[in-house]
């Protein structure tokens, strides 16, 4: 311990910051807490996973659909 200057403790300061009610961000926070339960994971893969083989297909047929006119096309043209 020091003689001529002595360890004082600074007081503590006041940090108060008020809390405001915002229902957004109430609404939000339920919201996300409602989609995490037991399972969440599972069924939005299964979801992400339905809408790509949905897309897929969508994708194929329109190939489908290009590949059979250009066929057509050059079976009439030739």
């Amino acid at each position: 311990m020091s003689v001529l200057f002595p360890k004082v403790n600074k007081p503590r300061e006041w940090d108060y910051r008020p809390i405001y009610f915002d229902k957004e961000k109430e609404a939000r926070k339920d919201k996300k807490l409602a989609r995490l339960h037991r399972g969440a994971f599972r069924e939005e893969h299964e979801k992400n996973m339905t809408e790509f083989r949905r897309k897929k297909q969508s994708r194929l047929l329109w190939l489908l659909i290009v590949l059979g006119m250009l066929v057509f096309t050059f079976w009439v043209l030739l």
